[in-house]
């Protein structure tokens, strides 16, 4: 459900047994120019926690080898930030819990030393050297340094509907879940990335912004999202437009429900939503994503009683990263998730008119987050 706004999804929401096993995460994506050049960038930022009942002092690393050996779990918030193309990174700098402070009434806020975020707000500074990006492994991180001062405005949200309401969230029925309160996020401030400076405007950000917690990863996980769209039968920019679809092989009660996607294209003002769970709409996908030896691919086909979407979007490696996590359970399985912001691609929509199908638009889509990974199978 588009243009559904709800701050209370985007709390912190690891209370109960996700306080053991759980993660909850705050995700931010943007594109900047050089102050010096006027090139573009494209920037990530995201507030990661984890485990909070096992918090202490200090952050607890799940992939230090003494804690594998003890079974003892990760523990943290962890800041990541970077950026993507040319020397694309990731930084994670980590906080013990007990130094990490949450208003966790809506709208929320967290807050952890010189680092913040919050509904309109990311603040914050991570700076890794050499010598502990090499000698600790466990921090899952490159070496660099970034800073950021950002404000944000969230225009058009993606609501996904029952699946994350207040009973199902109670429940903790589903192994993960997702709001994005901002699939076009406008963002405005300062980024500075290895001593260069980067702008960003509310007019080109192309932004996005989301969450999402549970006590597991899923594995196929598909991601795609762009508010940088041009209709390629008129010419027009599409202001009032954006596309989301993410999912994979989520888990209900335990039990797994493969190749299932949410997600759909708010075009113009108006929305056509792509859900699997509402039944009642008959809806039907079909997805893949394919890695060649310089390319991820994505082809999605996706439709509804009333419509159909045909996406396919393309992210150059060398573009691309493969960004780091580790599980609430301690364990690291997505070993090659490639994420990335600079895909291109393009969708098109039709109508259905009986037994026809109507060509809506067929649209042009660049500044696209992208993400495709599969568990390892060690």
């Amino acid at each position: 459900m588009f243009q559904i706004h709800d701050k209370k999804r985007n709390m912190f929401m690891l209370d109960g047994k996700f306080a053991k096993k759980g993660y909850d995460w705050w995700w931010h994506s943007f594109t900047a120019r050089n102050t010096r050049t006027g090139k573009e960038k494209a920037f990530f930022i995201e507030f990661f926690t984890i485990n909070p009942a096992f918090g202490q002092d200090e952050p607890i690393f799940g992939q230090l080898p003494v804690n594998k050996e003890n079974n003892i779990k990760p523990s943290y918030l962890m800041v990541k930030c970077g950026c993507w193309g040319e020397g694309a990174i990731q930084l994670n700098r980590f906080f013990g819990w007990r130094n990490v402070k949450i208003n966790n009434t809506a709208p929320f806020s967290i807050f952890a030393d010189d680092c913040k975020c919050s509904e309109h707000v990311l603040q914050g500074h991570v700076k890794i050297d050499e010598n502990t990006a090499k000698n600790h492994p466990e921090y899952m991180t490159d070496a660099g340094e970034m800073s950021f001062d950002l404000e944000m405005q969230k225009d058009i949200a993606f609501n996904v509907g029952y699946g994350a309401s207040t009973l199902f969230r109670k429940l903790k029925a589903f192994e993960m879940y997702w709001h994005a309160e901002g699939i076009k996020t406008r963002y405005k401030g300062k980024i500075t990335l290895n001593g260069e400076e980067y702008i960003a405007n509310f007019d080109n950000s192309y932004g996005y912004a989301d969450k999402n917690w549970g006590s597991d990863f899923t594995s196929p996980w598909l991601w795609l999202s762009s508010c940088c769209m041009q209709s390629r039968i008129s010419g027009k920019k599409l202001s009032d437009s954006a596309f989301e679809m993410g999912g994979g092989r989520p888990k209900v009660f335990g039990i797994a429900l493969n190749k299932k996607l949410l997600g759909g294209l708010w075009y113009e003002g108006k929305e056509y939503e792509y859900n699997f769970s509402k039944i009642w709409q008959k809806p039907k996908v079909s997805f893949k994503s394919t890695e060649t030896e310089k390319n991820i691919l994505w082809h999605v086909i996706y439709e509804n009683k009333n419509s159909k979407i045909d996406v396919r979007v393309k992210c150059k490696k060398k573009d691309m990263l493969l960004i780091n996590y580790e599980a609430p359970n301690g364990k690291k399985l997505h070993n090659r998730l490639w994420n990335g912001g600079n895909g291109v691609g393009n969708i098109k929509l039709y109508e259905k008119i009986g037994e026809n199908h109507k060509l809506v638009d067929d649209i042009i889509m660049t500044h696209v987050g992208c993400e495709y990974g599969e568990y390892s199978r060690k």
